[in-house]
């Protein structure tokens, strides 16, 4: 996406919205372009929203919003953007949609995806030889699925025509972006005081806190030592090789994780490839015997053992009642909210 500053030209974006998308990402898309023409004093952004049969969708906060036509209403936009959310994987994705979307790419309009809609876009081979980034919570299991797409934990990515975000939050970002790219920072900025976002964010930052503030602890061994343990899940390192890594004697590792987490390195190095392997479980149809293996387990028997252990279920179990619990989630009320009532001021 060039830079453009002060575009005069306008701009119609598409939002298309699949079972369970984020809310909080769809309206940190839309909020700053509505912002953005109120103040500009001029309708220089127009959207519409779309789903793949022209019904309302329901978000994963069990809302229902409402749209103004399904994909094959879909003619042409400047940018099209896919809107999902959790068990993106699960979704059915129809092939009308790869096909309209790559006859976008091929006119040279802007298209991508917001939170986890990047795993979509991969479905469709629209990320090829492309920069991307996705949802945190989705980035290990979309490595394993996509090896060879680039993707990282950026909270915004722009490569060429492709724009893609990692959600939440990061939506409101990524739109501040390309308003500055079209029409300068300042109003970008303006934008972000009107919705009182004071603190833009680049594409780089990183989505998640830093491991100091999500465990609590401040030690730098012990630190490097969890980071260490989480770069090779799938090829472990022994407790001796560990405490090499971080200039420590294997006592004097063990000690310290004691101390913080009330474990021995190694059970807390099992916590995590265990924690890796359930996500996979719930996220990739990938057969038990490569997840054991991703997760740094020699045999399945092995992996299943230490899997009960911990969770009190087999691996397949686990698979199992996940999917049953997601296809029996109850209905949430019902509301309907027009793309119009976006444009209200």
């Amino acid at each position: 996406m060039a830079d453009q500053a002060a575009s005069t030209e306008q701009q119609t974006v598409a939002l298309i919205l699949l079972d369970q998308f984020s809310l909080i990402a769809f309206t940190s898309t839309i909020e700053p372009i509505r912002i953005a023409n109120r103040v500009l004093g001029q309708e220089f952004y127009s959207w519409k929203t779309y789903s793949v049969d022209g019904n309302p969708v329901q978000a994963s906060n069990g809302c229902h919003v409402s749209v103004q036509g399904s994909i094959n209403d879909l003619e042409d936009a400047d940018i099209t953007l896919i809107c999902s959310g959790v068990d993106v994987e699960r979704v059915p994705l129809p092939k009308e949609l790869g096909t309209k979307l790559r006859k976008l790419n091929a006119r040279g309009r802007t298209y991508g995806a917001v939170c986890t809609g990047s795993y979509v876009l991969a479905r469709y081979h629209l990320l090829d030889g492309r920069r991307c980034t996705i949802h945190w919570e989705n980035l290990r299991s979309f490595r394993e699925e996509f090896p060879e797409i680039e993707v990282s934990g950026d909270l915004f990515a722009i490569d060429r025509n492709c724009i893609t975000c990692a959600g939440g939050m990061a939506a409101l970002d990524m739109m501040l972006r390309v308003i500055a790219i079209q029409h300068g920072a300042y109003l970008a900025h303006e934008v972000a005081e009107v919705a009182l976002y004071q603190n833009m964010r680049s594409g780089e930052s990183a989505q998640r806190h830093d491991l100091e503030s999500r465990t609590g602890i401040s030690n730098v061994k012990i630190l490097d030592a969890i980071r260490i343990m989480d770069l090779h899940i799938e090829d472990p390192l022994s407790c001796q090789q560990l405490a090499m890594t971080v200039n420590l004697s294997p006592r004097q590792l063990e000690r310290l994780f004691r101390r913080h987490f009330d474990c021995t390195p190694g059970q807390y190095y099992l916590k995590l490839r265990l924690e890796t392997a359930r996500d996979l479980l719930r996220r990739t149809n990938r057969p038990v015997l490569d997840v054991a293996i991703a997760c740094g387990f020699a045999s399945t028997s092995h992996f299943t053992k230490c899997y009960r252990e911990r969770y009190s279920c087999t691996p397949t179990e686990e698979r199992q009642s996940y999917f049953w619990a997601q296809g029996g989630r109850k209905q949430a009320a019902r509301i309907v909210a027009p793309a119009q009532l976006a444009n209200s001021r």
